[in-house]
């Protein structure tokens, strides 16, 4: 039963709340509370004592609903938002816990203003980011996890078709979009993700514009992350509109070879950051040195980017490969003034012998 499954995981982030002297956790961000009971739920608040079950804080009406979809049974219920601030700071006083653990995570629902108000609530006990606890269980996936990541995998093929199909030269970044994400959610896809690009302009993030459209001669960055109960994979394509030139050949050559280095040296027991240093070396050597962006991977589950995320934390960029971590590579793009962002990128499971790939979609790809 899957029940069995998110006990242990409650069980073994409390031998590590035990070792770490840790007499509780509040939980407020979407993902780890979805980690924990097994689904997704607004206003997440969900208690983890060092000893016992978790308690989750469920709006009063909607207890029928969080019950029949969550293993967790002991729950205390809520109306207003000050009876459960009053609910969460009254159960950890009575607890007489004087170490608390909190989710420092910025998501939705995880609310800087909530987390201010209930330091003021507990005043006298020390209050410690257990963010990096959770994610050492997170970043290693089970079994199951893997499998509904290879589901979302499925989907993200199915939005790239329907990228790749949609592509016309006069047709905006968001009508491209819109037909993706159709797609996706058809797919089954719940909180889908999809930029676009449509080169020469150059934005990183490309939430897609009506006043960008395709043209002819120019490169389309299309980046999809798709979910399947909640769990997501990643991919991304680059499509050249009408021709490629030299440059634009050259400049995809030398992505898909970087690609392709980094596909055969996501093993266990590497360093990311020697894969990062060798990154930089091979696109300096071919003249793109200052046109890539430095952080070549993150990590995929219950978010679209997860531990490791090497683009925005530098201290992930140490991390170490393991088995059954989920990565994302190569997720730097390279920006070229006056031709666009070039990007190809994977999901991969990491397995004993290196890495496999579900994420499967052609690469040189000409309209």
């Amino acid at each position: 039963m899957l029940s069995k499954i998110y006990k242990e995981r409650v069980r073994r982030f409390q031998n590590l709340m035990l070792e770490n002297n840790i007499d509780i956790v509040l939980i407020r961000t979407l993902s780890s509370f979805a980690y924990f009971t097994g689904i997704k739920w607004l206003r997440p608040a969900l208690i983890i004592p060092v000893e016992g079950e978790p308690i989750a804080f469920i709006f009063e009406d909607e207890v029928s609903d969080f019950t029949r979809r969550s293993w967790v049974k002991e729950i205390r219920t809520w109306r207003r938002v000050e009876d459960l601030m009053r609910g969460i700071s009254g159960f950890i006083r009575r607890s007489g816990s004087k170490i608390v653990g909190f989710d420092y995570s910025i998501e939705r629902d995880a609310y800087v203003l909530f987390f201010e108000m209930f330091k003021k609530l507990i005043r006298g006990v020390e209050v410690r980011d257990v963010h990096g606890l959770i994610m050492q269980l997170r970043m290693i996936k089970d079994f199951y996890e893997i499998e509904l990541i290879k589901k979302a995998s499925k989907a993200c093929v199915k939005g790239m078709e329907a990228a790749v199909n949609a592509i016309d030269i006069g047709k905006s970044e968001l009508d491209i979009a819109s037909e993706v994400l159709y797609v996706l959610m058809k797919s089954g896809s719940r909180h889908p993700l999809v930029y676009v690009n449509a080169g020469p302009s150059i934005r990183i993030h490309a939430e897609p514009l009506t006043d960008s459209t395709v043209r002819k001669g120019y490169p389309v960055e299309i980046v999809i992350a798709a979910d399947y109960e909640g769990y997501y994979s990643n991919i991304t394509r680059t499509v050249f509109v009408g021709w490629t030139n030299r440059e634009q050949r050259d400049i995809m050559n030398t992505y898909l070879g970087v690609h392709s280095f980094v596909e055969e040296n996501l093993i266990p027991g590497r360093k990311l950051i020697d894969i990062q240093e060798k990154v930089r070396e091979l696109f300096e050597k071919r003249g793109y040195g200052r046109n890539f962006v430095l952080g070549f991977v993150h990590g995929v589950g219950l978010l679209i980017e997860e531990d490791p995320i090497t683009t925005i934390v530098p201290p992930h960029r140490y991390y170490t490969i393991s088995e059954n971590m989920v990565l994302a590579a190569l997720h730097s793009p390279l920006t070229i003034p006056g031709v666009g962002v070039i990007k190809y990128e994977d999901t991969y499971v990491i397995e004993k012998d290196g890495a496999k790939r579900i994420t499967e979609y052609e690469y040189e790809i000409v309209k």
